[in-house]
């Protein structure tokens, strides 16, 4: 997954999303998407002018982050007690035979 960490740089070089927009020259609604991580595409035009204006290097905006593992869930062991106690004094039951 691309992160994109326009946020960070702009915190860094103290700009706010207005003056940004001023020296890129793209919407505060589009920059805001950016910022944000809801964007799906970006033009290498826009993020030339991005790193231009924020003095970085396109490594700095955008980093790339593996996926985490899905986890499975565990099965549950049949074997054991059928039914526990809870702390209200009812009776628990997992395979909901009671």
């Amino acid at each position: 997954m691309i992160i994109v960490n326009l946020d960070v740089m702009m915190a860094k070089r103290k700009m706010s999303l207005n003056t940004l927009s001023d020296k890129v020259g793209i919407t505060l609604a589009n920059l805001s998407i950016l910022k944000n991580n809801k964007a799906k595409a970006i033009r290498f035009s826009t993020l030339d002018a991005i790193c231009k204006a924020l003095e970085c290097d396109v490594s700095d905006i955008l980093v790339f982050e593996a996926d985490p593992a899905p986890t499975v869930p565990q099965p549950i062991d049949q074997s054991k007690e059928r039914s526990r106690w809870n702390d209200y004094g009812t009776i628990i039951d997992p395979a909901n035979e009671y």
